[in-house]
């Protein structure tokens, strides 16, 4: 079987880890992954940290020819880092790409179940919101929030999808090549419902299968009202366009059966 069949046997995965003033949670991560599967290579996509994340993950792909670090210019943003690591993970051949937080919040070993379930899926995400996961550490404004946006996304975009802005997932590499990354919103959480999308869109399957996700306990949380604000603006846009595509389609075929 070849990668252009989209079952073929996965033998080579990568885990994509963004960082951006990191120092302190990577070098924990990195050693969590390495002991948990150390059949996966791991690179680390660092935007010029000033905290010096980039020259403690050069310390570590030193002596571990397993790690790889990619190192960008500046502070892009985390779609913007995954579209770069994406790129080249599909230059160096990777089967499975996996997008992993560096913050300690998805834990290496949920990994085993989630590349398991994507022997027979082109997307698998480790989901916070079906039967069996679990969120750890956070107060339950932000439980709400979390569940009523993947709620609001899942019921405007008709996706049958329960947790779409998780961070915790496996790409097949033939799931990317067919839906493309040229055209991805490249910002905030909408760049992961983005994703989802254009996969469900692309008849492809996506299956969840349950993670705990813990709040970090070192270093600052990423996001921003700015963040959250562009990603609930550009999903109620993508939201309000299929639905008015599917009501056009409607009244399109009502026209047609009209005229039979």
């Amino acid at each position: 079987m070849t990668r252009s069949d989209p079952r073929a046997p996965i033998s080579r995965v990568v885990v994509l880890v963004p960082t951006y003033n990191e120092r302190d949670s990577l070098p924990r991560l990195l050693e969590q992954l390495r002991a948990e599967v150390p059949f996966v290579d791991v690179l680390v996509i660092d935007d010029n940290s000033p905290d010096g994340t980039g020259e403690v993950a050069d310390a570590f792909a030193g002596t571990d020819p397993q790690i790889r670090v990619l190192h960008r210019a500046g502070k892009e943003g985390l779609g913007r880092a995954y579209l770069h690591g994406f790129r080249w993970a599909l230059e160096q051949g990777y089967d499975a790409l996996v997008e992993m937080d560096a913050d300690g919040s998805h834990q290496p070993k949920h990994l085993h179940a989630i590349l398991a379930a994507l022997d027979d899926a082109d997307l698998v995400i480790g989901s916070r919101w079906v039967r069996g996961g679990a969120v750890q550490n956070w107060p339950l404004s932000r439980k709400a929030l979390s569940v009523g946006g993947n709620l609001y996304t899942r019921m405007l975009l008709g996706m049958p999808v329960n947790d779409a802005t998780a961070g915790y997932r496996a790409y097949r590499a033939t799931t990317l090549e067919t839906i493309g990354l040229d055209q991805v919103a490249s910002q905030g959480y909408c760049f992961q419902v983005d994703l989802t999308v254009r996969t469900v869109r692309a008849g492809l399957t996506v299956k969840e299968v349950p993670i705990t996700f813990v709040e970090r306990d070192l270093g600052a949380s990423k996001m921003s009202k700015d963040i959250a604000r562009e990603s609930l603006k550009r999903i109620t846009e993508w939201g309000l366009a299929h639905r008015t595509g599917q009501a056009r389609d409607l009244l399109v075929g009502r026209e047609h059966w009209h005229r039979l």
